[in-house]
């Protein structure tokens, strides 16, 4: 779809934009391809802004910095209303339409919706719908394979929280069916 994809994930701190960077970071990895992950956060980790650069191509990674994605997650409305317009035209953006009532002002992208976080809330996975998110992803993307999904969470939840290796499973599942 996109030989080098710059992907932005947005949102507020507590939401997970960081863990979802990180998620696709190691599945980037994983998949042989050079990777960039710039993990940026407002002065409150939950609350605050949060937002996460990655950067996945078959080619070196000059700059982490990613200021025209070609893929936006956006995950409250703030964060739409700031990173809309510098979405690369043909892009792609992810809204979780639970927490974001209006509707993409452009035609020159592709939108998904996605009640993420009722979804998670419904499937008592609360804390969860920026996996579902990126269930959807990876499903747009036709990255959806569940052998590379175990081995990527297998590096980013840690041994801690090991129990949360099927929760975040069924998340990917239910955005991939999204």
């Amino acid at each position: 779809m996109f030989d080098t994809k710059q992907v932005l994930f947005a949102g507020f701190g507590g939401q997970g934009i960081l863990f979802s960077g990180k998620f696709l970071a190691y599945k980037g990895l994983i998949s042989d391809k050079q990777v960039s992950w710039l993990p940026s956060y407002g002065p409150e980790m939950r609350g605050g802004t949060a937002s996460c650069s990655v950067i996945i191509s078959n080619e070196p990674v000059g700059s982490p910095i990613v200021s025209t994605p070609n893929i936006l997650i956006a995950m409250n409305l703030p964060s739409l209303d700031k990173y809309e317009p510098t979405v690369e035209k043909g892009g792609i953006v992810i809204v979780d339409s639970t927490l974001i009532e209006r509707k993409v002002n452009r035609d020159d992208v592709t939108v998904y919706y996605v009640p993420a976080t009722q979804m998670a809330s419904d499937n008592g996975i609360p804390t969860l719908a920026n996996m579902i998110i990126m269930g959807k992803l990876l499903s747009v993307l036709g990255e959806y394979d569940e052998e590379s999904i175990m081995a990527t969470l297998g590096k980013v939840i840690s041994a801690r929280h090991k129990d949360m290796l099927d929760l975040n499973l069924k998340a990917l599942k239910l955005g991939m069916e999204a």
